[in-house]
């Protein structure tokens, strides 16, 4: 089987800001953005973390990249709902929607939030016993994105006008919700709720422990219960680092990056047994040799690169650009204009 021609290329960033000054760590973030429009990316997504030098609020910063921006879709890769209030959540989704023109992909996941023994108390003082972090969540933001009612009154009350759904209401944004799943019980969940699919360089090892194999029988998976078939939208988010036009200093640095996360891809790490796909770095021609034997990367024609974690706005930059005009028309893909 060959690759599908490459539609939707996107990419991932985490958005790491120091502690001292955090503006500029977000200003990066934006540019970046910012810059992948002008290249022609279809996508630009945005990860989160909580209690953390990252983004910790994807939405507001997807918001301000609404008003920086006109064409390219902004995403979320993705939010943790156990963070989050899902009627609360859908209005800030629907309002960023609203403001881009219809360009939001919120990416969400569910499970306890990280360290939740160390934040419950912070986070539900008073509830943290009888939260719902299972698959309950995330339906019910999908009915209060489509429009279901979350309340039985509605109509005016004083002056006061009152809706029994969340305001604003955004028709299309129910098409563009996307769940990020690792494994096959979450794959078929996505599928059943109609969804779209992330997948991204983290699985579980359940009935393999070949990277691409699992992450090829993940969007099988998903495509099978999914209403839409082999239709059904599936991103794949793998770390790539192209170097075609980076400087001696950059390559170093990039494969020296690589090599030091390279043991956790040789074997399932931890009690849930998660397997990691080692990162790719080399010049496009080799990436595009590598991404076109990958079994999983045949059956998609979306992806969202993931940007390494650690590195400098100047190597973003180089990274981008040479994913725009070496790698991407390496794999069928031509620019948005």
């Amino acid at each position: 089987m060959t690759s599908r021609p490459l539609r939707k290329l996107g990419f991932l960033t985490i958005g790491l800001f120091d502690e001292a000054d955090p503006r500029r760590g977000h200003e990066s973030t934006l540019e970046i953005i910012e810059l992948g429009e002008r290249l022609g990316f279809d996508s630009a997504w945005v990860r989160h973390r909580h209690l953390q030098f990252g983004i910790s609020s994807p939405i507001a910063v997807l918001a301000a990249a609404s008003q920086r921006t006109s064409r390219i879709e902004l995403g979320t890769a993705v939010i943790p709902l156990g963070w989050e209030n899902p009627l609360r959540l859908a209005e800030d989704l629907a309002t960023v929607d609203i403001l881009s023109g219809g360009r939001l992909n919120p990416g969400v996941s569910i499970g306890p939030p990280m360290h939740y023994e160390q934040v419950k108390d912070a986070l539900y003082p008073d509830t943290a016993d009888r939260e719902d972090f299972t698959y309950t969540r995330v339906r019910r933001l999908l009915d209060f994105v489509h429009g279901k009612p979350a309340t039985g009154f509605s109509g005016v009350e004083g002056f006061e006008v009152f809706s029994n759904r969340v305001q604003p209401h955004s028709p299309g944004l129910g098409s563009r919700m996307w769940y990020g799943g690792g494994s096959l019980r979450s794959a078929q969940w996505a599928g059943e709720q109609g969804m779209n699919f992330l997948t991204s360089s983290v699985v579980k090892a359940e009935e393999s422990e070949d990277f691409a194999e699992i992450q090829l029988s993940h969007i099988r998976t998903f495509r099978a219960h999914h209403p839409n078939g082999d239709a059904a939208r599936v991103s794949q988010g793998l770390v790539v680092i192209p170097t075609d036009s980076a400087t001696p200093h950059q390559r170093a640095k990039y494969h020296e990056y690589a090599q030091k996360r390279l043991p956790r891809t040789t074997s399932p790490q931890g009690p849930a047994r998660l397997l990691f796909s080692p990162d790719i770095v080399g010049p496009s021609a080799e990436i595009a040799e590598r991404l076109h034997a990958h079994p999983a990367f045949r059956e998609v024609d979306e992806v969202a690169f993931a940007l390494p974690f650690t590195f400098d706005h100047d190597d973003y930059v180089q990274i981008l650009t040479d994913m725009v005009t070496h790698l991407g028309p390496a794999l069928g893909w031509h620019p948005s204009t």
